[in-house]
């Protein structure tokens, strides 16, 4: 006989009562806590690498902005961090609280992928799932260790992957006009 373990659903309101520490990050998907700590340099690099040629392009367009490591809120179960966002003019009216907070999704969200089993299952599977559901137009997963870029975009209601780009591949998107930046600039060697 196996025994049943209720799973706990956890809010955005449980978050308060968690510890807060600089070097760890909670983020909820469908109710599930996933806590990760700070993560390695290199990831962190490549995060800024990808926010600065994203960042340089939004200035020059002026279409929207560029953040990085925002929180947003999608609902009181969905709570995430991701690495890198660009979000419309447009759309930023609609997604911002009174708070300042983002309680939408924008249309470019970027993960940097760290190792490990969990970290894999979270970005691969429950981002790409909560990022599908909630609208987002393009998502990119980087691997700073492979050096590569898997695109994923919204296609007849789904967030197909349509190309890994690697090393002197140039990335750009349709939703981007205009932006195009090697992959290799995204994850410099020191």
């Amino acid at each position: 006989m196996n025994p049943t373990v209720e799973r706990r659903c956890w809010t955005i309101h449980d978050l308060e009562f968690l510890p807060q520490d600089e070097w760890i990050v909670y983020e909820l998907i469908g109710g599930e806590l996933f806590v990760t700590r700070a993560p390695h340099f290199k990831h962190q690099r490549a995060s800024g690498e990808i926010f600065q040629a994203l960042n340089i392009w939004s200035k020059a367009s002026n279409l929207g902005i560029t953040i990085i490591t925002p929180g947003i809120v999608l609902s009181d179960a969905d709570h995430v961090i991701p690495d890198v966002v660009w979000v419309s003019n447009e759309r930023l009216a609609l997604l911002v609280d009174e708070a300042g907070h983002l309680i939408g999704a924008p249309e470019l969200v970027v993960e940097v992928l760290s190792p490990g089993q969990e970290n894999e299952r979270r970005d691969r599977e429950a981002k790409l799932s909560l990022y599908l559901a909630t609208g987002v137009q393009e998502y990119w997963i980087a691997n700073y260790l492979t050096k590569q870029v898997e695109i994923y975009r919204r296609e007849n209601d789904k967030l197909i992957l349509v190309t890994t780009l690697f090393g002197q591949d140039t990335i750009d998107s349709p939703l981007l006009p205009g932006f195009a930046s090697s992959i290799a600039s995204f994850f410099p060697t020191v």
